[in-house]
């Protein structure tokens, strides 16, 4: 079916680039689940830093940590656990690409736990027991 004549070799298949986000698209998800009214500035900062990445999250391969850093940069010295929690879902989605859930409450909560583990920061905790979210 593939072949030369459709730019392939018939060994490989071509790509689906619409089966993978791109860095942006998982950025935009993160923040809408964590800042769904768009108040919080942190988070729209966070938002701001990867609006023009349209590189697949593939990309990120190995560098687990970029949104961490990324958030970081962007909090300074202010509290931020939802701007926090916009990168530990951002990871989450870079990551699990696996049909993450629906449920929004359901990815707080395996987001935070994929992060955070059982010992998650007392602000992330309160902020998710705020979101209704149970960890």
């Amino acid at each position: 079916m593939y072949g030369w004549a459709t730019g392939y070799p018939k060994w490989m298949r071509p790509g689906n680039p619409a089966e993978t986000p791109s860095v942006a698209e998982v950025v935009r998800r993160a923040t809408s689940l964590c800042d769904p009214d768009g108040a919080d500035d942190l988070v729209s900062d966070f938002l701001l830093a990867y609006e023009d990445r349209d590189e697949p999250v593939t990309a990120l391969e190995g560098r687990d940590r970029e949104f961490f850093e990324v958030a970081e940069r962007v909090q300074g010295s202010l509290p931020g656990a939802s701007v926090q929690m916009a990168a530990a879902v951002a990871t989450y989605l870079a990551f699990r690409r696996d049909g993450p859930p629906d449920d929004d409450a359901n990815l707080l909560r395996l987001a935070a736990r994929a992060e955070f583990g059982e010992n998650a920061p007392e602000d992330v905790t309160a902020w998710l027991q705020d979101a209704g979210v149970a960890v």
